[in-house]
């Protein structure tokens, strides 16, 4: 980057940050996918003639009461981020490192309607962590047995009326999972059905009563990572984390079994409009 580049810069965060004094407009989703795919733009290093090598590593940074709206979305906003990274990068003809991912952090220092990213080029192996996301809330999965209740001693604590106090068992062995119903009252269900035992496999969408259950693996933050901040002076803008998962080796274990012929369709997932992201 020249000078010239990081002093139009400099200014273009001077400018936004007095806008968003003024007018206190939170940031948008929109607006965070148009940023990304401008610092994939800016961070794109020719290699040869063929290779061209972009940022896949990203930091979106914005104020707290922007992080508390958009940290309501759960993982649905990152995942559908890292989903503009890599639509971007393959129109473009960029070459990602590293599976592509996208944070969303909070940053006391920023005023509401400011958002800045910072971008990185992640070299080496992805980890990949088990997760459940509650009501938006993500749980990381321990090895070994974590329990899913209405109960205080449940690990995972569900609202939910129609929850038993241990109603569910979660069993990770480091490569695989298994999701056991614990004799629950009102049973558990995936794609609507009825179960027992079943093998988890991402994206598996566990339902008690009315509250979803999603199980995913998401790339470790800390792990495998050789790390060359490039390109990314973080800029403030008023306006402009699937990545691939591996697939999992499941433990032997009975398929989902239908009780009854309770054909309701499968829980609502959380997501955002559709027709927001057209033409990104």
């Amino acid at each position: 980057m020249g000078i010239l580049d990081s002093v139009e810069r400099g200014l273009e965060r001077a400018v936004n940050a007095a806008f968003a004094r003024t007018f206190r407009s939170g940031v948008q989703p929109v607006e965070i996918a148009a940023g990304l795919k401008r610092e994939l733009d800016i961070g794109s290093v020719v290699v040869d003639r063929d290779r061209v090598l972009a940022p896949n590593r990203f930091v979106v940074r914005v104020s707290s009461a922007d992080a508390d709206r958009l940290t309501r979305m759960g993982g649905t906003l990152e995942r559908e981020l890292i989903g503009v990274v890599t639509k971007h990068a393959k129109r473009q003809g960029y070459q990602l490192l590293g599976e592509a991912d996208v944070e969303l952090r909070r940053d006391d220092s920023l005023t509401t309607g400011v958002m800045q990213i910072d971008a990185a080029q992640v070299e080496g192996t992805v980890s990949w962590v088990p997760t459940i996301e509650v009501e938006g809330v993500r749980h990381q999965l321990r090895t070994g047995t974590t329990i899913v209740g209405r109960g205080s001693d449940a690990d995972i604590r569900l609202s939910d009326s129609a929850a038993s106090r241990q109603h569910l068992q979660l069993i990770w062995d480091g490569k695989a999972g298994i999701a056991r119903d614990l004799g629950s009252t009102n049973g558990t269900k995936i794609n609507g059905q009825r179960f027992r035992e079943a093998a988890l496999s991402p994206d598996t969408v566990i339902t008690i009563g009315q509250t979803p259950l999603r199980f995913q693996l998401v790339p470790s933050r800390e792990a495998g990572q050789r790390t060359r901040q490039q390109a990314s002076q973080s800029r403030a803008a008023q306006q402009p984390q699937v990545a691939q998962r591996p697939r999992s080796s499941t433990p032997q274990a009975s398929h989902p079994r239908p009780q009854g012929s309770d054909n309701s369709n499968q829980a609502a997932q959380p997501g955002i409009d559709q027709d927001f992201w057209r033409g990104l």
